[in-house]
């Protein structure tokens, strides 16, 4: 019945793990769970496949190899009304009372049936422009965020803990300023995880040192100094970790789907840029189970073994998006026009210690590009020939695909390839933070964030809503210590997120982003030390690169952390050899348990 560690068992038995109503279990192992999902997924097969699958499906799980997201861990073949997605963004809001008030009532039933929710609010008119017909002025998109709020908390009092939400504003909206200060209350909007729109005009602005226009429906309202309104930005993130700061124009222009959709907001952890009423299914490649020989200098990531579990997995997300429930019309005829998934990694940090990689080296963003660019190009291929079993997605077409930015970065063969036989999925590749199910797999490192720390307490949510602490060990930090005899004299290739600069963390997200069809969810841990200018210059950089998005976090009084790190580990150097012994190894976001404040794209 175990899986490696006590809180890989909690969360298991906590999370997903299927009972009956009196709590008593119906999945008496693991294996059963396995079971239960596999054959859930097969149905999407023709009938006389389906048990093939069903048995490909169970091994590929039961490895570890690939770990699909929680809402599908959870709620696959149980025949419970709840959606398979983890994250959706709404409908466009239309500046009118009825509208906002539908809006609201289809994130409830979305948020009722498990999925977390985006919704860009630039829609709405700004605080005190006069409302025609009812002789009064508009009280501004922040006051209506706060009954999204309200709505969510009451979701939540009802015994779920399904209320992440993403809400999103154009950096030239009037009430742009009200929005950046909206979190600065502890006790406002808390429901919601807040990103600023940024288009490229205001950040050549912003270099300029230019006046910009804040202007709705074709007006505009007044001016305000471009940079003035960025160190509004920067000071608000400095001090509590938000609003988070999109690329808009770079989603847009990167987005494999441009010839038929513009995107302006995002999942709640922003990994997942989607259009109104887009949704995505995300699972991650555990790297870590791929890593033969580890800590040894013959140490490598099986590539072949890569491949073959990309493969299965993007067939196994792709069946999901034909089992699952959907909370509105709207989003199932989304999802089946552009049948988009989100495969990622988890595991990346351990992966690269297991393969004696520091984290912030050239060597190491170098091994970790290698593997994400397999990633990309089995997915695109994986995705090319179910097409031609099964068909391309139905708003295709091949020219218009192939000719956007995203589709002529493709490979030659991936290219081929779909020039031929067409894509099943409108995008294959995100990087969610998953930490759930980093914790489920025996607490590997999450996403493609660093290790926080090899042993820390962490707050794990129960049931009945309190708090229990646990001391947990990272993956690789345990392995290495099983195979060294206890050790805790650790080589220099061990490294945690306080070792690491910002910019270590940035270089890391960049190298990996061209392969990425979505987005990243990556926290730019900083030093509560880090000044001012050294702090903006992140987000500057960040930009330069060419990067979709950016999230800090400097630890402060209003946010805090779940996460307390026992450091009772040595970093000094060690003989790290280990001949001839290897081994073959939610800011909220309706996914994670728990989480460190501020991950988006």
């Amino acid at each position: 019945m175990t899986i490696g560690t006590d809180i890989s068992d909690t969360i298991w038995d906590m999370k997903y793990r299927l009972k009956k109503v009196d709590g008593s279990p119906v999945d008496k192992t693991i294996q059963d769970s396995w079971r239960r999902v596999s054959r859930a997924v097969a149905r999407a097969e023709k009938k006389s496949r389906r048990k093939f699958w069903e048995k490909e499906f169970f091994d590929l799980l039961s490895s570890r190899m690939f770990l699909p997201a929680g809402r599908i861990l959870a709620g696959a073949g149980t025949e419970r009304k709840v959606t398979l997605f983890n994250c959706f963004v709404m409908g466009r809001i239309e500046d009118d009372l009825s509208s906002i008030f539908e809006h609201v009532k289809e994130a409830a039933l979305t948020m009722q049936q498990g999925g977390g929710i985006g919704h860009d609010f630039s829609t709405l008119r700004p605080r005190g422009a006069p409302v025609k017909g009812v002789g009064s002025d508009a009280s501004g998109p922040v006051s209506f965020m706060n009954v999204w709020d309200s709505m969510c908390r009451t979701i939540l009092s009802a015994g779920t803990r399904r209320g992440a939400m993403m809400g999103t504003l154009r950096c030239d909206h009037p009430d742009i300023e009200e929005f950046i200060e909206a979190k600065s209350d502890p006790a406002k909007l808390r429901m919601f995880n807040l990103s600023v729109l940024v288009t490229d005009s205001f950040m050549e602005a912003v270099k300029r040192n230019a006046d910009w226009p804040l202007e709705f429906g074709g007006k505009v309202y007044r001016h305000i100094n471009a940079r003035e309104l960025w160190a509004k930005i920067m000071k608000a993130n400095y001090d509590y970790a938000e609003p988070g700061v999109i690329f808009i124009d770079q989603i847009n222009k990167l987005n494999p789907l441009s010839y038929c959709e513009t995107i302006s907001a995002t999942n709640p952890c922003g990994e997942q840029p989607l259009p109104p009423y887009g949704a995505c299914l995300l699972g991650s490649i555990n790297l870590t189970r791929l890593v033969n020989e580890a800590f040894t200098k013959k140490a490598r990531l099986d590539e072949t073994q890569l491949r073959n579990a990309v493969s299965k997995a993007v067939r196994f997300l792709d069946n999901v998006i034909d089992i699952s429930n959907y909370p509105l019309k709207n989003q199932k005829k989304e999802a089946i026009a552009k049948r988009r998934i989100g495969l990622g990694i988890t595991g990346l940090a351990d992966a690269l210690i297991m393969c004696r990689k520091h984290y912030g080296s050239e060597e190491a963003r170098s091994l970790a590009r290698s593997w994400m660019r397999i990633i990309s190009e089995e997915a695109w291929l994986a995705s090319s020939r179910l097409a031609g079993e099964k068909g391309a997605f139905p708003l295709f077409e091949r020219d218009s695909f192939l000719n956007t930015n995203a589709g002529k970065n493709l490979s030659k063969q991936v290219r081929a390839a779909i020039k031929s036989e067409g894509a099943r999925n409108g995008l294959v590749t995100s990087i969610a933070p998953t930490g759930t199910i980093s914790l489920f797999a025996g607490n590997v490192s999450s996403g493609i964030e660093p290790v926080f720390d090899y042993s820390y307490q962490r707050q794990v949510l129960q049931a009945d809503g309190s708090n229990e602490t646990q001391t947990v060990e990272d993956y690789a930090y345990r392995l290495f210590r099983e195979l060294k005899g206890g050790s805790k004299v650790l080589p220099d290739y061990f490294v945690t997120a306080g070792d690491l600069s910002p910019l270590d963390h940035l270089k890391m997200q960049a190298v990996l982003q061209p392969f990425v069809d979505s987005a990243i969810s990556k926290t730019l841990n900083c030093a509560e030390s880090i000044s001012m200018a050294e702090f903006e210059e992140i987000y500057m950089e960040a930009n330069r690169l060419g990067l979709k998005g950016c999230t800090t976090y400097r630890p402060n009084k209003i946010t805090g952390s779940v996460l307390v790190a026992n450091s009772d580990h040595s970093s000094d150097t060690a003989d790290d050899e280990l001949t001839e012994i290897g081994a073959s190894m939610d800011r909220a976001s309706g996914e994670d348990t728990v989480s460190v404040p501020g991950d988006v794209v």
